[in-house]
């Protein structure tokens, strides 16, 4: 515009210059001096007003064009803000963030939605290609530029890729990106422009389904989706089964899709599990069965399986869902254990009967042996190699009457599941335990602590208790140190509703590293005594556990023991 006016200018300047020359020379010529003035005076008048209509036109047709192009710069502008408007009412109804790139300027302009969708502020948003490739995640940016610049290459108008982009808080969204190619006449790309779509939780949720499927298909439990439909003769159709139910059955999925699973059907098949199938079905409700199938080659195996009803968004039923196991081997197993369980509490009642047989056939004779060879004692025997056989004998007969008597307060306290319980003095059933004691009380002469006075009275059997405190005194003197002097201490503790018994000796001790897993078993004896029977702690503990107590045992060789009784008070 600056160089045509300067050009207009230029040859109205010379125009005036000949002008102004041709009049100067007709003046001379054809003009006396008189007139001279006059002339030159119109002459400048008429310049003037030539001038004047000349520049009135050159104003006009600039007005003129000055309006035109103010026009066309005003619509411009109002399709742009129309443009960008339609950009960001675009934006709004997608959920999109559009921009425009002019290539060979490399400026980028981005709608609001990069602030709506990413977080930016206005102040944040660069202008330049650099700026979008700077936010677009490491691992897909060389990708995602090679693939770009490979588009504008080939010239070809649309394109489109996936990859991550940079949030303002750092996070990153996956987006699709696709862009429309502008060319000029000559073919070259000087515009682009596009829209970035937000498909984060489209992205997670095809992750997810991903690995859903990978467990569907790894898993060992066999799935089977069928349709919700059915009818009173037939299970729903199937519409999908993983290769675990092929594992399982036999039957490929082209077998059964399209089928229903009554083709697992067989002579064994309980009925009324299949009734149950269908009330399930019917009801719309989960259940869980075991039933008797047959697999393709008509092996018969027990299926557990689970059924499970799926809602669509309407709420309406649309599919069952049955996850599926052979359980054959468990329900081997578990015919075997009712198998073994029945045999194993047949053999014990006969055992018992056996035991109870034998204790009481042998209760009557050993009384009458026990009072015979009491009879023998009160006879003056001369022989000695007689007499030690008849003490030996005697000895050999109170052993045996006592293990019999053992036994069978052993199998009376199994039979009694409930047990007689009263309020007694502790002091009171200790000093009945001493006194039963007494003789080898005096032989052993033990060092005896008690410290009762926490407690005076003991909700318990009053016979468990005592029978209980006998053995382990028994075994305190029995198994005493020749090292030392025998030391006792029993200790009663009060703790809120329970009572703690503690007895503590210094006797030879037990090895429980080679003993702790048998220490209460029957018939266990760990020393190389002739009297020990190996039933006293067997018996403590089983008459413990019928009052609901709790035993526990800590000993060291040649240092002691200490047994720890604990019972409910109330």
């Amino acid at each position: 515009m600056e160089r045509k006016t300067s050009q207009i200018t230029l040859i109205y300047l010379l125009i005036a210059f000949v002008l102004a020359i041709f009049l100067y020379k007709l003046s001379q010529l054809f003009l006396n001096p008189e007139y001279y003035l006059i002339f030159n005076l119109v002459k400048d008048f008429t310049l003037i007003i030539i001038t004047a209509f000349a520049f009135k036109t050159i104003l006009k047709n600039n007005e003129t064009k000055s309006k035109n192009i103010f026009e066309k710069l005003e619509n411009t502008n109002n399709e742009i803000k129309e443009s960008n408007e339609k950009y960001d009412i675009v934006a709004k109804a997608t959920s999109d963030t559009i921009w425009d790139w002019k290539i060979q300027e490399d400026k980028l302009n981005w709608s609001k939605g990069i602030k709506a969708v990413f977080g930016y502020e206005k102040g944040q948003v660069g202008d330049s290609s650099s700026w979008w490739f700077g936010n677009i995640h490491p691992e897909d940016s060389i990708k995602m530029s090679i693939k770009l610049y490979s588009f504008i290459e080939q010239k070809t108008e649309k394109w489109q890729d996936e990859y991550r982009f940079r949030c303002a808080d750092g996070s990153y969204k996956y987006v699709l990106d696709r862009g429309f190619l502008l060319k000029d006449e000559n073919g070259k790309a000087i515009r682009m422009i596009g829209a970035l779509q937000d498909i984060t939780k489209q992205k997670e949720e095809e992750l997810r389904l991903k690995l859903l499927e990978t467990v569907i298909l790894q898993t060992k439990e066999s799935i089977v989706i069928t349709e919700a439909n059915f009818n009173k003769r037939s299970l729903p159709k199937v519409i999908y089964v993983n290769p675990a139910f092929t594992t399982m059955t036999g039957y490929t999925s082209d077998e059964i899709i399209n089928n229903s699973l009554n083709i697992l059907k067989g002579p064994n098949t309980e009925k009324t599990i299949l009734k149950r199938i269908f009330e399930i079905i019917q009801n719309k409700e989960e259940g869980l069965l075991e039933i008797r199938c047959y697999k393709k080659d008509r092996t018969e195996f027990w299926l557990r399986f689970i059924m499970i009803p799926i809602y669509n968004t309407e709420n309406e039923l649309s599919h069952w869902v049955s996850i599926q196991r052979d359980v054959t081997d468990e329900k081997n197993q578990e015919i075997e254990k009712e198998q073994l369980i029945k045999e194993l509490t047949q053999n014990n009642k006969d055992l018992k009967q056996f035991s109870y047989i034998t204790s009481h056939n042998l209760r009557a004779p050993m009384s009458n042996l026990v009072g015979l060879l009491n009879l023998i004692e009160d006879i003056e025997i001369e022989d000695q190699e007689l007499k030690e056989i008849l003490d030996g004998f005697n000895k050999s007969a109170h052993l045996l009457n006592e293990t019999i008597e053992d036994l069978t307060k052993v199998m009376i306290i199994k039979d009694n599941v409930s047990i007689q319980k009263e309020y007694v003095s502790l002091k009171d059933i200790f000093d009945n335990v001493f006194n039963q004691l007494t003789n080898q009380i005096e032989i052993y002469n033990p060092i005896l602590k008690l410290n009762l006075d926490s407690v005076a009275v003991l909700n318990t059997n009053k016979a468990y208790l005592e029978s209980i405190l006998l053995n382990l005194l028994t075994n305190s003197l029995k198994y005493s140190s020749k090292d030392r002097v025998l030391k006792i201490s029993v200790i009663a503790e009060q703790i809120e509703n329970s009572v703690k018994l503690i007895f503590k000796d210094n006797g030879i001790g037990i090895d429980l590293n080679k003993n702790k897993d048998k220490i209460f078993g029957l018939y266990q004896r760990f020393h190389d005594y002739p009297d020990s029977k190996g039933l006293g702690l067997y018996l403590v503990k089983s008459q413990v556990e019928a009052m609901k107590g709790n035993i526990s045992i800590e000993s060291q060789v040649n240092k002691g023991t200490t047994i720890t009784l604990t019972f409910k008070n109330n």
